[in-house]
């Protein structure tokens, strides 16, 4: 009688938990900022009600251009970079010898370190004045080994810190759907002939295609959102050369104390990282993925 009771129960008592958190913590708390988005507030006096105020200050405010372009680029950067390493390297430890796995474990590492750690690590070994930077600085035409504070350089280090931060992770993800390809496709490639290059490109990567795909909308949400690691390595310096957009929020509404401009920020945030994923579902047919062993 119980069972029939359970699988006559409607819906959505099923799926309340789930909406019951994804309102409280995630639907109120943005409300709460379109609100603040247009109000004057300092986080101690009550938000003051000011229009469009806030959004027209917008245009008019070259740091949050710059900021803007400059989350782009870092978006950018990192899906070419994190791809690019990510998934010829988790294939190739998609394979069986010991000693792959050996190196995967090493490999692997910084997904068990927080971003500040990460951070803090890495301000140490770029640091000109005890750091290896000051000794790498020099063979690759940085004489004092400044990389963080030297505008020309300090940006590329936050994108090279921050792939090593995540390309593990995506690596991961395309070791196990590399494992998940039916060995069947590489057996009929080597009957024919196929070099490795060609088994890659015409059998590895269309098998991965929703990998790939799946993991270009993980790194764009997230290089859109990141901000830890920039805050604690330069602060968004030298100048503003690595202000990106999340910073520049953090810091009108925690330094600055105008929480209403940077609620503002925050939406355009928030919109810009939806926009993006859904281009890349539209572009890509995310939405009408398909299994790839049907038939098999």
């Amino acid at each position: 009688m119980s069972t029939v009771s359970r699988a006559g129960r409607p819906g959505f008592v099923w799926v309340a938990p789930a909406v019951t958190f994804f309102g409280l913590f995630a639907l109120l708390p943005m409300l709460a900022v379109v609100y603040l988005s247009f109000t004057v507030y300092d986080g101690l006096n009550p938000p003051r009600w000011t229009g469009l105020d806030n959004w027209t200050r917008l245009t008019a405010d070259p740091l949050f251009v710059e900021s803007l372009r400059l989350s782009f680029g870092l978006t950018f950067a990192s899906w070419v970079l994190q791809t690019a390493v990510a998934l010829p390297l988790g294939v190739w430890l998609a394979g069986r010898p010991r000693s792959r796995a050996v190196l995967a474990a090493l490999f692997f590492v910084p997904l068990l370190m927080s971003s500040a750690a990460i951070a803090v690590l890495w301000g140490t070994l770029l640091d000109p004045n005890f750091g290896l930077a000051s000794v790498l600085g020099p063979l690759i035409g940085i004489g004092d080994g400044n990389i963080i504070g030297d505008g020309r350089y300090a940006f590329a280090a936050v994108i090279l810190v921050i792939g090593w931060q995540y390309m593990p992770f995506h690596t991961l993800l395309y070791q196990a759907a590399a494992r998940a390809i039916p060995a069947q496709l590489y057996e009929a490639a080597l009957i024919d002939g196929a070099s490795r290059w060609r088994t890659f490109r015409s059998i590895t990567v269309p098998q991965l295609r929703d990998t790939i795909i799946t993991s270009g909308v993980l790194i764009v949400v997230g290089s859109m959102t990141t901000f830890e690691v920039v805050l604690i390595l330069t602060d968004g310096g030298p100048g503003t050369a690595t202000r990106i957009l999340p910073l520049h929020m953090y810091l009108q509404g925690f330094r600055s104390f105008d929480m209403g401009y940077a609620s503002a920020l925050a939406v355009v945030l928030l919109l810009l990282g939806t926009a993006l994923s859904l281009l890349i579902a539209r572009v890509t047919g995310y939405r009408k993925m398909t299994s790839q062993r049907e038939g098999m």
